[in-house]
């Protein structure tokens, strides 16, 4: 595989493991470390991009979705959205430190999105769980630890 497939694939992986998609990057990265052809920091700043880029889409379709959360076809209730609101005022924005865990990590998102959360604490909280999920990965994958 060339560099420039192997970088898109792991940015396309790792932007739709943060969509609500059920897709696995962390896999995908630790292939490419273990294959060791491209340099390390290169590898993780890709899947880190992609990632959060996937989360400031949740967002974005929170900010834009609830509008329409009176329609037939909207996937969730009224009752289940206030009850995802008020878990979210009662948490935070500090529950974005979340991001990266498997199921309850992109809802997070989304809900931050539908709270309206200021964009500068989503992408710093959101990056920081992102881009710390991605090294902790790499240090056991590479021994770095």
């Amino acid at each position: 595989m060339s560099d420039a497939s192997v970088y898109i694939a792991l940015f396309l992986s790792a932007f739709g493991a943060a969509s609500l998609l059920p897709l696995q990057s962390e896999a995908v990265l630790v292939g490419f470390l273990l294959g060791g052809d491209q340099p390390a920091a290169i590898l993780l700043a890709v899947a880190s991009v992609g990632n959060i880029l996937g989360s400031v889409l949740n967002a974005a379709l929170g900010r834009g979705i609830e509008r329409f959360h009176e329609r037939s076809w909207f996937p969730v209730g009224a009752q289940r959205l206030e009850q995802a609101r008020a878990t979210y005022r009662r948490y935070g924005r500090w529950s974005l430190l979340l991001s990266w865990v498997p199921v309850i990590g992109d809802p997070l998102t989304l809900v931050a999105g539908v709270m309206r959360e200021p964009w500068w604490s989503f992408l710093l909280l959101v990056s920081v769980a992102k881009v710390g999920r991605y090294l902790v990965l790499a240090a056991i994958t590479l021994g770095w630890a």
